[in-house]
C-alpha cells in the first residue's frame, strides 16, 4: 500500500511539473504573440526619436524625454512611477564643425566630421597643419616629437572585419577615440582625427566620448567619416604635404541637474525584492538614437505593459529603469547603484538593452556557475522563437555597477551585425529600425523577467 502511495504521490508531483512547464510555455508564448500584436513600443519610439529627436545629457531634450516617458508609464497604470536625480556633465558641441584638406596636386574638399565626446574646441580661428597619419599608438612613438609636433595625427586603424561579433571589431579599434588625442599631445601634435569607429563604408562621421590624460595638453579630438578617411589617406600617399584645416566649436559648461527615471509593477509576495530591466534615454546630440538606445527604453517600457496587459502579477517587485547619461559618464547608473545601497534594497537580476532593436538572439548572462546554469535552463523556452545565444559573458554599462550585489546581470543580445553601422551616427534614426524586431526583444525580456520571478 505505502509503495502504491508513493507511486501516486510522485506521478502527481511529476504531472505537476510537466504543468508548470507547459503553463510557462503557454505565457512565453502568449507574451510573444502579445508583442507582436502590437505596435505601441514602436510608437514609442517614433515619438521618442522624432518628435523629442536627440538627447545629450544636460540639454533640454534630454530632461523632455524623461517627462514624456514619465507621462508613458503613468498612463499605463503601473503602481509608482518617480524621478531618480542626478548630476550630469554638461558638454555642448556648440555648432557647425568644418574640416578642409586642401593638396597642391588635387585641389580642396570638404570633409565629414564630428568633434568626440568631451573634446576641447579648436577656438574660432582653427587650426590648419600638415596630417602625419599612423595605425597604432606605437608608430605614434616610434616617431615621437621630431614626427609628430605641430601636426594633425591621424587615426586610421579601421575597425577589423574578421571578428564575427561586431563589438569585438569595434573593440579592436576604438582606443583611438578614447585615447588617441593624449596620445598624440604627448609628442607635441595640434589635433587628433580618428576614422570613425565603424564597420560601414559612408560620409557619416561617428562620435562616442573621449578621455583626456589630465597630466598632458588637452587637444581637439575628431571622427572622421570612414570614405573621408580613405580620401584623405589616398591623399596623402600622393602629397605628404597637403594640409588639413580644423574649426571646431565644442565645450563644457558647469554640472546639469538631470535624472533616471523608474517605473515599478509591485510584488505580490516580495515587494521589497526587485527584477530590473533597463536602457539609457540619452543619445549623442548628432542622432535620433534609435538603436542606441531608444530601442533598449521603450522596450523596457514594454515589459511593464506586456504584463499589465496580460494580468501577470508579478511576485518581485519588476522595476523598469529608464537610465541617464550612459553615453557621456555614466552618472545615472552610478547614481542608481548610490541608491539601492543606500536604502539597503535587494536585488534579484537585472537585464539591459543596448544593442540595438534588431532581431534577439539570446542573453549574454553575467552570473555565477548555479545562476548562470539556472538561466540556462530557461533555453527551451526561448526555441520557438529562434533565441539560441544562452552565453556567459557580460551584461551592460548601465547595469555593470550592480555586479557588486552579487546578482545575475544579463544583456539582451541582438543580431548585431548591422548595429555599429549606425552606432553613435546621425544615420542612427527611427527608420532603421523594425517594427517586429523591436517587439521580439521587448517580449523576449518580459518573458526573461516571468521566469526569473517564478
Amino acid at each position: 500500500m505505502m509503495k502504491k502511495l508513493a507511486f501516486i504521490l510522485f506521478a502527481c508531483s511529476l504531472s505537476a511539473s510537466l504543468f508548470s512547464q507547459q503553463s510557462d510555455s503557454a505565457i512565453v508564448h502568449n507574451l510573444f504573440i502579445t508583442s507582436l500584436k502590437s505596435d505601441a513600443a514602436y510608437e514609442n519610439l517614433r515619438y521618442l526619436t522624432q518628435t523629442i529627436g536627440p538627447r545629450l545629457a544636460g540639454s533640454p531634450q534630454s530632461i523632455a524625454a524623461v517627462e514624456w516617458a514619465k507621462q508613458v508609464m503613468q498612463q499605463m497604470g503601473v503602481d509608482t512611477v518617480y524621478l531618480q536625480p542626478c548630476k550630469v556633465r554638461n558638454w555642448q558641441r556648440g555648432g557647425k564643425e568644418t574640416a578642409i584638406v586642401t593638396s597642391t596636386l588635387r585641389g580642396s574638399k570638404n570633409l565629414n566630421i564630428c568633434s568626440y565626446g568631451g573634446s576641447v574646441g579648436t577656438g574660432k580661428e582653427g587650426i590648419t597643419a600638415e596630417v602625419v597619419e599612423v595605425k597604432s599608438f606605437e608608430e605614434v612613438e616610434k616617431l615621437g616629437r621630431k614626427g609628430i609636433e605641430g601636426r594633425i595625427v591621424f587615426f586610421d586603424r579601421p575597425a577589423d572585419p574578421a571578428f564575427f561579433y561586431t563589438g569585438h571589431s569595434y573593440g579592436s579599434a576604438v582606443d583611438q577615440r578614447i585615447h588617441g588625442a593624449s596620445v598624440a599631445a604627448k609628442y607635441g601634435a595640434l589635433a587628433s582625427i580618428v576614422r570613425s569607429v565603424t564597420l560601414a563604408r559612408d560620409e557619416f562621421p561617428h562620435t562616442g566620448v573621449m578621455h583626456y590624460d589630465e597630466s598632458i595638453a588637452k587637444i581637439p579630438s575628431i571622427a572622421l567619416s570612414t570614405l573621408d578617411a580613405e580620401l584623405l589617406s589616398t591623399w596623402l600617399k600622393s602629397d605628404p604635404k597637403l594640409k588639413l584645416f580644423l574649426q571646431t566649436n565644442c565645450h563644457e559648461l558647469p554640472e546639469a541637474d538631470s535624472y533616471n527615471l523608474i517605473g515599478e509593477l509591485k510584488g505580490t509576495d516580495f515587494p521589497d525584492q526587485y527584477i530590473v530591466v533597463g536602457g539609457h534615454i540619452d543619445s549623442w546630440d548628432i542622432t535620433q538614437g534609435a538603436h542606441d538606445d531608444g530601442a533598449g527604453v521603450v522596450q523596457s517600457i514594454e515589459v511593464l505593459r506586456l504584463f499589465n496587459e496580460m494580468g501577470i502579477k508579478p511576485r518581485h517587485t519588476v522595476r523598469a529603469v529608464i537610465y541617464m547619461d550612459e553615453e557621456m559618464a555614466q552618472r545615472g547608473a552610478h547614481k542608481y547603484l548610490e541608491e539601492v545601497k543606500r536604502k539597503n534594497e535587494k536585488h534579484i537580476a537585472a537585464i539591459e538593452s543596448d544593442g540595438g532593436g534588431f532581431t534577439p538572439i539570446g542573453f549574454s548572462i553575467d552570473a555565477s556557475a548555479d545562476n548562470f546554469s539556472t538561466i540556462k535552463s530557461f533555453q527551451k523556452y526561448f526555441e520557438e522563437f529562434d533565441m539560441h545565444e544562452f552565453i556567459k559573458g557580460g551584461s551592460g554599462v548601465d547595469v555593470g555597477p550592480l555586479k557588486e550585489l552579487g546578482i545575475p546581470l544579463m544583456g539582451l543580445m541582438d543580431d548585431g551585425q548591422r548595429y555599429f553601422d549606425y552606432h553613435h551616427a546621425a544615420s542612427d534614426t527611427f527608420d532603421k529600425v523594425n517594427c517586429r524586431e523591436l517587439e521580439l526583444g521587448a517580449a523576449a525580456m518580459a518573458s526573461m523577467v516571468y521566469l526569473l520571478d517564478k
